[in-house]
């Protein structure tokens, strides 16, 4: 893989990998947004949205602060 320049925002988000993770993680496992067969592509939003609309009502949400210094 070629070295490539990272713009400052990568930089930032590739710090916070953890947060990233443990959000991709609640929504797989908490909110069941992984799932491999639908039937139709609206089965597939609709579970979709579904899933985000459940997260939205999480008691305790990891967040990533982006403000510049």
């Amino acid at each position: 893989m070629k070295g490539a320049l990272m713009s400052m925002s990568d930089r930032l988000l590739t710090r916070k990998r953890a947060i990233i993770e443990t959000v991709n993680d609640e929504l797989k496992n908490i909110a069941q947004v992984e799932h491999s067969r639908h039937s139709s592509f609206d089965n597939f939003m609709v579970n979709l949205l579904g899933a985000l609309a459940a997260y939205c009502f999480f008691p305790k949400k990891p967040c990533i602060s982006c403000e510049k210094a």
